[in-house]
């Protein structure tokens, strides 16, 4: 993949014209976001400008859920502000619902004070509920009980293999281990009569304004990055963080105990896993999951695609995407 000046749209139009407000950084896991976007900060920092960062990680809302998620620790943030970071507790829910609004406040926020708004994450439906016209189905409290009993009774693939019948589209993206998710489209489908994948039309129209750059690498290198990925944060001490968690709820908590790398630290902890077992487990989930961050982005229209392994490109993506 190479760097070429990304689509800029302007206001009330998807043409060229001034940098737009909004930036988005999307990619999968261990595709250097982070370092993008905070090379775009400095960027606008050194011609008078500034921007401040919206985390698009859902595990990166979690307090305490540091390690495991790769959250940039505040001394390496080079002074940029980072909106969205430890906002909830492991004994929280994860919302996109409520991910939402909130990540919009902050964009407008940035905006308003003649900022710039870096979106950073590859949680996909996160990302795309912010950049995209996006909304969200009605919801039933007794439909969602019924197939969470259903969950509870039957298992994830019995509501996996519901799901790809209905929708392979949306059971391919969430994947066959999620129950949470897969709950959730079923009572959309359920609900609406259609797919849960058309809640993301073919053709996404822009929230506001946006420039899209969308970071990858060649499979075979993503591979490499990801293995060594979970093996670091093992090293870093994940199996510790997570002991730190517990008394703080973790085991109680429907998304972050189900975190990848989460669920397998604790099963050490827990003395149910070995530490190889937990770490290629937890790698297999990662290459799994960054299949489908990829697969998910692709959707993505007028997108800058840059290769993280071409330095020459990384430098040019910031230059454009800062450009007057």
């Amino acid at each position: 993949m190479s760097a070429t000046p990304p689509a800029r749209p302007t206001e009330g139009e998807g043409g060229g014209g001034a940098l737009p407000g909004l930036i988005a950084v999307v990619g999968a896991t261990g595709t250097g976001k982070s370092e993008l976007s905070l090379a775009v900060a400095e960027r606008l920092a050194a011609r008078g400008g500034f921007a401040e960062v919206v985390n698009a990680d859902a595990m990166q809302l979690y307090r305490g859920m540091d390690i495991g998620t790769a959250k940039l620790p505040p001394e390496e943030r080079r002074g940029v502000p980072h909106h969205l970071l430890d906002v909830l507790d492991v004994t929280d829910e994860a919302s996109v619902a409520a991910y939402q609004p909130a990540a919009r406040a902050a964009i407008d926020d940035i905006v308003g004070r003649g900022g710039t708004a870096i979106l950073v994450g590859g949680s996909g439906l996160y990302v795309s509920s912010v950049v995209f016209d996006f909304r969200f189905p009605a919801r039933d409290e007794a439909v969602r009980a019924r197939l969470e009993a259903e969950l509870e009774s039957g298992g994830v693939r019995v509501l996996y293999d519901r799901l790809k019948a209905i929708d392979p589209q949306a059971a391919a993206s969430i994947g066959q281990f999620n129950g949470r998710r897969l709950v959730r489209a079923l009572e959309v489908v359920e609900l609406t009569g259609e797919p849960v994948s058309g809640t993301l039309p073919d053709e996404p129209v822009l929230w506001r304004p946006a420039a899209i750059v969308r970071l990858g690498v060649l499979r075979e290198r993503l591979v490499e990055r990801l293995d060594a990925r979970v093996e670091r944060i093992w090293a870093a001490g994940l199996v510790d963080e997570v002991a730190g968690l517990v008394p703080r709820g973790l085991r109680d908590g429907v998304t972050a105990s189900r975190a990848i790398g989460y669920a397998q630290a604790l099963a050490q902890h827990d003395g149910t896993m070995t530490e190889a077992d937990a770490i290629a487990e937890a790698q297999a989930l990662t290459r799994r999951y960054a299949r489908r961050q990829v697969s998910w982005f692709k959707r993505y229209p007028n997108a800058l695609d840059v290769d993280v392994l071409d330095a020459e490109a990384l430098g040019a993506a910031a230059a454009a995407l800062t450009a007057p």
